[in-house]
């Protein structure tokens, strides 16, 4: 039976106080990890969802912290985890960031306080990728269209990743037809925004990146 699901957070090793949910068509929320203690067989309800969407992400959040959140076209916000009030766990969200149309989230991540030392990772399907120094990304309000953070075109493919990389050490990335590559961060190059990046894996044709694990 569980009667818990209190998660820790793996930078801090405390119990974590406060989730932020995010999903796939831009809504966020801000909710109590409390709300969580206890938790019946057939479980609890931890967002309202709208027709279509799903959850992409749930990410612990300290006071302080900002949320960076990446889409499949290229697009990124950052904004201050203070933007979005906590609600309970019945509630619908609010908007976090406004979307393209058949654009959606593929990555989600928290800049604690102060950091400035951490890099955005992009990868798109067909294999090209990049680092970006967080530094390029202002501070936006919540709900807007954001700011560019890669360029995405026929050869790079839709974005399927954007993560926020400091302390992993390498990456295995995995294709939609078995193949699979483990490279370090330090071969990525850093580039700026407007970028599309360098070969991170070089696919047969057809084939695109499934997806990745970091080391």
């Amino acid at each position: 039976k569980v009667t818990s699901i209190l998660p820790i957070d793996k930078e801090t090793k405390k119990t974590v106080e406060t989730l932020m949910l995010v999903t796939k068509n831009g809504t966020a929320k801000k909710v109590s990890a409390e709300g969580f203690k206890d938790v019946r067989r057939s479980g609890l309800i931890a967002i309202k969802l709208d027709d279509g969407d799903e959850l992409q992400n749930v990410l612990p959040i300290s006071k302080g912290d900002d949320v960076m959140l990446v889409t499949s076209m290229g697009q990124s916000i950052r904004f201050k985890e203070t933007d979005i009030r906590e609600m309970g766990r019945g509630a619908a969200g609010v908007r976090a960031m406004k979307l393209g149309k058949g654009d959606f989230i593929v990555g989600v991540g928290k800049i604690p306080k102060g950091e400035n030392s951490i890099s955005i990772l992009t990868l798109g399907s067909n294999g090209l990728g990049k680092k970006t120094n967080i530094k390029e990304y202002k501070v936006q309000k919540r709900g807007g269209s954001g700011i560019k953070t890669a360029k995405v075109t026929a050869k790079t493919g839709t974005l399927i990743v954007g993560a926020i990389v400091k302390d992993e050490n390498e990456i295995i990335a995995v294709s939609q037809k078995g193949q699979v590559i483990r490279v370090t961060l330090d071969s990525i190059p850093t580039s700026g925004r407007q970028t599309q990046g360098v070969t991170v894996m070089k696919l047969r044709t057809g084939d695109n990146i499934a997806s990745i694990t970091f080391l």
